[in-house]
């Protein structure tokens, strides 16, 4: 099964438009944002192979990446950690998800949005349960959040080496056990999720300059 432009094209055929799609990425990792993207398809311009994307491997979503920002209006929210924290993820995702549809280059009449809940997006909201295998927008919308997540995930680790974001995108997975035990939190860790807590309490500190301090011990430059 692969996700369609029929609901779109429903909407559509019903006077209804601008149509977007929104999804996020990073919901699940102990490092990192969560990042939001809201996508209106052009109905001319559809980008062949349109898929949720994690079904999807890096260059297919690469590719798909660049058609996306060439033939639609994009928009994508950064929810830090810092609001995360905060929030919690859930609230933090609903926000980046809400702010996305709200500041695209143009105004959406209606948005899809992956999941189970509907946001607050100034616009009507239809909440689709594994929308990104369902909608052609919303897949898009999952593409452009998934890549851009693994963009900066890929950046940090060229500032804090022995961590592996470039290839678990700070996902909990042994790989990132294994070096948040011998290497401790960075700056971009999320304190309010249970392994990086354990390891911050065990440290006896929680402070960002307590983190920087050790990391500069061990991995100085």
């Amino acid at each position: 099964m692969r996700p369609t432009f029929r609901r779109e094209r429903r909407a559509l055929n019903s006077g209804i438009f601008p149509v977007a799609g929104c999804d996020e990425a990073g919901r699940g990792p102990l490092a990192g944002p969560v990042v939001a993207a809201a996508v209106v398809l052009d109905p001319a311009r559809i980008p062949r192979g349109l898929n949720d994307s994690k079904k999807l491997d890096a260059q297919e979503r690469e590719a798909l990446y660049e058609k996306i920002c060439a033939t639609a209006h994009v928009s994508v929210v950064i929810g830090s950690t810092a609001r995360i924290d905060r929030d919690n993820i859930l609230r933090a995702s609903l926000w980046a998800l809400a702010r996305a549809v709200r500041t695209l280059p143009v105004q959406a009449k209606l948005v899809f949005v992956d999941g189970n809940m509907k946001i607050d997006c100034g616009c009507n909201c239809e909440a689709v349960v594994s929308g990104d295998a369902l909608i052609n927008s919303i897949a898009a919308a999952s593409i452009v959040a998934k890549v851009t997540r693994d963009r900066l995930m890929k950046r940090l680790a060229l500032q804090y080496p022995g961590y592996g974001f470039e290839r678990h995108m700070g996902y909990p997975v042994p790989e990132h056990f294994a070096a948040l035990a011998r290497l401790g939190p960075t700056i971009h860790h999320r304190r309010s999720f249970a392994p990086v807590a354990a390891k911050l309490a065990a440290m006896g500190a929680a402070s960002d300059k307590a983190i920087s301090e050790h990391l500069a011990e061990l991995l100085p430059l």
